[in-house]
Parts: structure tokens; sequence; C-alpha cells
């Protein structure tokens, strides 16, 4: 380690210490692990290691090569207990040791080398993981493809992240080949599923022919996620530098000195912390129990199984979404941990009574959700659930980031309870430095005064964006000099630290000079029991330029007219230009697998041929 280095640590190293967040990391990974546990993988790490070489030439030790043995020391002591339940598999830590293991010594026997990329188009499954462990361990970032994208948008992703070798699940075989001769990096293609074309490998073949012996290791985390593509098409994120580059030197260097870089490191994983990894032990097993309903591929996600990634939890995985299904699955695994997205809550709460009363949910102890706005009423109505499920508590908890900033804010059950207010907020700055900007003024704004909502993370330290840097230019604001990420999103803070998301810049409806936050207009309809999800978007105007416009989707067998959403607004408190100009009826909205509502291409259609005056 450089001089320069070490005095940076020993400079932030008291103030590292003293962080509540540095004091929850380690009680959590104490309390999941047990003394027992923590002393056998410590045992286990530095006997692979070699304590001679430890003592004597501690320099010659390199985050890349010690980090995969200390994966490896904690699958050994966990053994027999399960690590992923997919479907109708399940594998214990020991036999996904040996399936990690084998397929790194593929990847490698392939040709990939360090920082090279090999990408993944896969549904939720073990395989995800096996791959995400196997190019960790040999120096390769895994970019997570989005297998909802077809044709030119699929193949203009895979080039943005230039992957060697792609991984993918027989489902996708027909669209890759269709576009395969416009992808311009893919060498080799790797086929999970029964079948394969003779010029493409089945992923069991594969790893069956190769050793569960240790890879040549250049660890680096091998996280690429893409954004969520809201805009346009998804950029691709270097979380393999943001989070990874504490456990690999092979990573690119922050932008900020090591101390600054290790406080923001700590102060995003402790998000384990306050989700409650200190307090959660599944009764049998003596570990946090993981549900993924959502899709691998997606960022935010990430938090749903981060436990299965650090601390040896167990996590299970969904194919596909469906309601009834995630209960019997949190009845069935005894899940106490999961990431969930408002869109998905609401599908679970609109179950018929005497299908979702069936369920005991009594294990759940976090049910976190985020990457779409989840209002009030919605998360009282999942915890009165979950209470009425068997739960001794509130459950709901949310967090606010993006792809780029990764969590920032967190809204705990202890918040609300104190101040029910809260419950309208994104939860207190935990994870992250998040502030309020006014623009206009050049200046943080005070509490309570509305502004841009700026962020300065262990991820945006280190951002990049794989493939297109040039979207990269204006995505910072500096301020004093340092640079904060901008997000594009409004909202303001109040005396306590709690954060209020007002809008989205480029989602304001300026009609007559007046601008309009589409979320509060949202925020009042879905409070109509007859609703089930809506949109407002801007709606062009003669007069006034642009109008709101609501696009309603209904509960299943519910019917309503415009008059009658117009006079629920009213009633709500909207008034004047607040109050939708146009609403139509559909019978689905268009959003990302996330969560988040894709609303160009609802306001496309309103916009067509027409110049936005606005």
């Amino acid at each position: 380690m450089p001089d320069k280095d070490l005095k940076e640590i020993l400079k932030v190293l008291p103030r590292i210490l003293f962080m509540e967040h540095t004091r929850g990391l380690l009680v959590a990974t104490t309390a999941q692990w047990g003394i027992l546990d923590s002393m056998k993988i410590l045992f286990r790490f530095l006997k692979k290691i070699g304590p001679k070489r430890l003592i004597i030439r501690p320099k010659s030790l390199t985050r890349a090569e010690v980090i995969p043995e200390f994966f490896v020391s904690m699958w050994e002591v966990f053994d027999k207990r399960e690590a992923i339940i997919s479907g109708n598999t399940r594998l214990t830590f020991s036999e996904f040791k040996d399936r990690v293991l084998r397929l790194a010594n593929a990847l490698m026997a392939m040709g990939l080398r360090p920082k090279d990329r090999f990408a993944e188009l896969l549904y939720n499954c073990n395989e995800f993981f096996e791959a995400l462990f196997a190019g960790s361990f040999i120096g390769c970032p895994m970019p997570f493809l989005n297998w909802h994208m077809r044709g030119d948008e699929l193949a203009e992703a895979i080039n943005r992240s230039s992957p060697r070798i792609l991984l993918l699940d027989e489902k996708f075989v027909d669209e890759v080949a269709s576009i395969r001769d416009r992808l311009k990096t893919v060498e080799k293609f790797i086929v999970v599923g029964r079948q394969a074309p003779d010029d493409m490998i089945l992923y069991e073949d594969l790893i069956s022919k190769y050793p569960s012996t240790m890879p040549e290791k250049n660890f680096i985390l091998a996280l690429n996620p893409y954004t969520g593509g809201t805009t346009g098409i998804p950029k691709n994120v270097n979380y393999f530098d943001g989070f990874g580059y504490a456990m690999s030197n092979i990573s690119e260097p922050p932008k900020v000195d090591l101390g600054e870089y290790l406080k923001l490191f700590i102060m995003e994983m402790s998000f384990i912390y306050w989700f409650g990894a200190n307090k959660i032990k599944d009764i049998v097993s003596r570990n946090i129990r993981c549900l993924v309903p959502g899709p691998l591929y997606h960022a935010g996600v990430i938090v749903g199984w981060a436990p299965f990634l650090l601390l040896g939890a167990t996590v299970v995985t969904m194919r596909e979404f469906d309601p009834e299904e995630f209960l019997r699955l949190v009845e069935r695994e005894r899940i106490n941990w999961v990431f969930i997205v408002p869109t998905m809550l609401e599908r679970v709460l609109d179950l018929p009574d005497e299908i979702k009363g069936r369920y005991d949910l009594s294990s759940m102890k976090s049910l976190i959700s985020a990457a779409a706005p989840a209002t009030p009423e919605l998360k009282k109505a999942a915890n009165r659930f979950f209470i009425s499920q068997g739960c001794t508590g509130n459950v709901f908890k949310e967090y606010y980031g993006s792809a780029e900033t990764a969590i920032t804010s967190v809204l705990l059950p202890r918040d609300y309870e104190k101040n029910p207010r809260r419950y309208a907020s994104v939860g207190k700055i935990r994870c992250a430095e998040t502030r309020v900007y006014d623009s206009e003024k050049g200046a943080w704004c005070p509490p309570n005064k509305e502004g841009k909502v700026l962020t300065k993370s262990v991820m945006t330290v280190s951002l990049r964006y794989m493939g297109t840097p040039e979207k990269l230019e204006d995505a910072f604001i500096n301020v004093d000099g340092v640079p904060w990420f901008d997000d594009g999103l409004l909202g303001y803070m109040d005396a306590d630290g709690f954060l209020y998301l007002t809008g989205r810049v480029k989602e304001m409806i300026i009609s007559g000079g007046v601008n309009i936050y589409p979320n509060e207009i949202e925020a009042a309809i879905m409070k109509n029991p007859k609703i089930m999800d809506v949109a407002v978007v801007r709606y062009p105007d003669e007069d006034l330029g642009e109008v709101p416009a609501a696009v309603v989707q209904l509960k299943e067998w519910q019917e309503a007219t415009l008059e009658e959403i117009i006079e629920h607004c009213k009633a709500h408190g909207l008034y004047g230009y607040k109050v939708p100009k146009v609403v139509d009826f559909t019978d689905n909205l268009p959003r990302h697998a996330d969560g988040k509502l894709i609303k160009r291409v609802i306001e496309d259609k309103y916009w067509e041929g027409i110049p936005r005056r606005g």
C-alpha cells in the first residue's frame, strides 16, 4: 500500500471508527455469522493466504488475490446451508462453491483475462449468481442485460459494454441469433438450458469439463448493471469500480482521496445494518432468507440479495413475478428480507381477501421498496396486511437512490412511527451525502425549500458510463469545486434530514408559466380506491403550451368516468392548473420491470407532429 494511501486511511480512521455506520456493519456481520463461525471463517482465510506471508511479506498480498479466499472460506464454513433456491434447484454453499470455481476455470480456458467482460441475458436463476462470482474471481465484470429488450435496442446495449462472451437463457437463443451479426465484440455464446445450437455451448456441459479448484485470482467485483433506460437506451454503469475498489487493486481508483472513498464506502454498505441485518435471523437456518421477485438485471434489486453476497444468507429467486406465488414463497421458505417495487406490492394487496388471507407471513422483517414512488397509503396498507398475516410490527422500509448513486436515503418503521408525516418521505439521508440545491441562487437550500436533489456517494466519485462516456458530461453540478451528481429530481429536506421528492425536472409541466409536478397529481389520484395505476404527462394546449393529462389504469372490474376523476382530484386538494384537463383510460400502463413508468411512450402519442411550446 502506498504511503500516501496509508496516511489518508490513518487520517480518516478515527472518524470512520466512531460512525454509527461502521459499528452497525460490524454488529450486523457478527450477528449473522455468530462468534464461532466468524472465528472459523477467519481461521480458514488466514490459512489459505498463509500466515507467514502475512507476517513476513504483507505488501506482497493484493486485494485482488486475497478476496476470493475470503468468499471461499465463508462458503466452506456454511457448507451444507442452503445458498440458492431457484425453482426446483436447491444448492448448498458447498455445491455453489463447486459450480462457481468450475465456471471460473472454464471462462479462463475460453480466453477471458482480467478486465474483459462477459455479459448475461438470463431470467432469475442460480446460474446468474454462479456467473457473477466466477467473473469476480478472475477479474471480469459481468454486464446485466435487460431481457425485455429486443432487436436494435438489445444489440446496442450489448455493444456498449463490449463483452467477449454472452451467457444467455435458451429462450433468448433465437433473439440473439437475429442480431448476432451486429454484435461487435462477442466471440462465444454459452446457453443455460437443455438445448443449444451447434455454434453455442451448453452451460452444464461446459462446467462439467473443468475442475473445482481455485483459478488464477484477479478479483474484481463483477457487478455491472445498466440504468433503467427511462429516457432512452440504458447506460452501462461501473459498479466494479465504485463498490469494487475497496476489494480490488485492478479497479479504477476514485476521483477522491482514499480516506474520503472509504468513508463513503462504509456509509453505502451500512444499508445492510439499517435494513436490520443485526436483528434478522430465521429460527431454523439461523440466517437471513431473501426473496427476489424482481429481475436480477436491475441495479435496485441488488439490495434484495446483498445479504447472500456478503453474509451467507439464503436467496430465493422468482423467474417471473406472480402475486400469489410471492405470498406462497414467503410462507414456505420463511422469507424475512425482500425487495419489491410498489407496482408489485399493489398487485399483492389487490388480491382477493380469501386468497391473500391464506398465508402465514410472520417471518417477514424487512419489506424493502424503491425504484418508483410509493404513496403513504400504500406504505400503511402494506404494514396493515403483513401484521394481519402474523407480523408483530411494521415491516415496510424504503430507500431512494439510482443506478448511478446507489442507496442514499433509508426510511425505517421507527421514523414514521415517531412522526407519521414521514410516511410521505423517502427516508433520512443515511448511506451517502445528499443535499438540496438552489440552482438559481447557486447555494444549498435551507430546510423545507425545494431544489435539485444532488448526491455524492461511493458510486458517484467513481462513476463512468461504459461505451458512452459523453453521457456523463451533464450529469454533475459543481458546488464550491466539488462535483455532485444530478439525477434530475426535485425535492426538499426537513430539519431532521428526511428527504421528500416532489418531481422530476424533465417531467415538470409548464402550463401558462406555472410549474406543475406530476407526482402531486398522481398521489392525489391514487387515493381513489378504484385506481390501480396512473401516469400524469404533458398534453399540448394552444393557449397554455401544455397541460396535465392523466392516463388511468383501473383495478379489475372497476369503472370510472372523466368527471369522477376530476371531482376526486378537486376533493383531494388540487385546483386550477393542477386539475388534469384530459383523462384517458388504459388497460395497462407501460412500466419498466423496476417499476418506473415509461412516460415518454405515453406522452409521445399526444405530441406527434406538434412542436412543444411549454
